[in-house]
């Protein structure tokens, strides 16, 4: 029998179309790059880039662009197995525009219905997930049904065994409604997963969705009141804090770089946290590595192809 892997991912997939032009609005664009893309399988190669087995929970289209997914996650050492198609619904393609330092406008092509959010509770391998070491899910795959039952039943299921990580994930135009309705509705759904998760990730805006708090420290505290034992709040420019359920507190600030196209560094954070959570590192060493793995991704055009090995994270930390 396969083992587990070292982290289980769920939630998005699809296929990044990303301009090869710097600086163009999307209308003048003549040449894009075909990437690898969505928050949970970039987590995934993340992690597999940095040594770790990696597997993502997921569902493509029936059709092309989902064969190519399933090629570009086995070249990446990630594991395919519970990657299924739905007939009749595409395989989402996201573009974006690049303006540096930090406008990287997103469109995502997710209609009628993303097949990320057909995930079926009674489809899951619940053993794979409850033995996973890391368990990753994200605020996207509570946006409809059936995911959300899917998503909640796998952290019931897993019953906090070891680190289980919600990334907030808060992509508004997935919600129905508009502004403030869909940011409540989405809090409520946000609540039953904190009460089941052990580690909280977001920036701050994704933090202020999921506790109605804008502070970063008011969010950090919410978020460990909600349930989790650590929360982890990233600040753009001002660094990340960590505060933990046993008072461990860590800011650290970013790592400089020239940044290229930013959309991709969050992911790259995630799986150097799970990393360093799997390696047993106090709180500040996680958050300098993870760091530095977004920093990288962050100088670099593409997501999932711009992950980083250890020896350059190592490289940026030490050079």
């Amino acid at each position: 029998m396969t083992p587990p892997p070292d982290v289980i991912t769920m939630g998005r997939i699809g296929v990044d179309l990303y301009p090869l032009q710097t600086g163009v609005p999307l209308a003048r664009v003549e040449t894009f790059g075909k990437f690898l893309g969505g928050s949970a399988t970039n987590v995934a190669v993340a992690a597999a880039r940095l040594g770790r087995s990696a597997a993502v929970i997921t569902r493509t289209g029936d059709d092309p662009f989902g064969a190519y997914c399933h090629e570009a996650l086995r070249d990446f050492g990630v594991d395919d197995r519970w990657v299924t198609s739905v007939p009749g619904l595409p395989t989402p393609v996201t573009f974006c525009e690049i303006f540096p330092p930090d406008d990287f406008p997103l469109y995502f092509y997710r209609w009628p219905k993303a097949p990320d959010l057909e995930i079926r509770p009674g489809e899951l391998d619940l053993d794979a997930v409850t033995a996973a070491r890391v368990f990753w899910m994200t605020g996207t795959g509570l946006c409809a049904e059936p995911s959300r039952a899917a998503t909640l039943h796998a952290l019931t299921a897993r019953a906090r065994r070891g680190p289980t990580v919600f990334d907030l994930d808060w992509r508004p135009v997935f919600w129905p409604g508009e502004g403030r309705a869909a940011a409540e509705a989405a809090r409520a759904s946000y609540r039953e997963a904190l009460a089941l998760a052990t580690v909280a990730v977001g920036n701050v805006a994704e933090c202020e969705v999921a506790t109605g708090r804008d502070d970063p420290a008011d969010c950090a505290r919410a978020l460990l009141d909600a349930g989790v034992e650590l929360a982890v709040v990233k600040r753009g420019p001002d660094g990340v804090l960590a505060v933990h359920r046993d008072g461990t507190t860590s800011e650290v600030p970013p790592h400089p770089v020239e940044i290229v196209n930013g959309l991709g560094a969050g992911d790259a954070f995630g799986g150097a946290l799970c990393h360093g959570l799997l390696a047993g590192w106090d709180l500040e060493r996680v958050l300098r590595y993870a760091n530095a793995a977004g920093a990288l991704v962050a100088s670099r055009l593409a997501c999932s192809s711009a992950m980083p090995a250890p020896e350059e994270v190592d490289a940026l930390l030490t050079g």
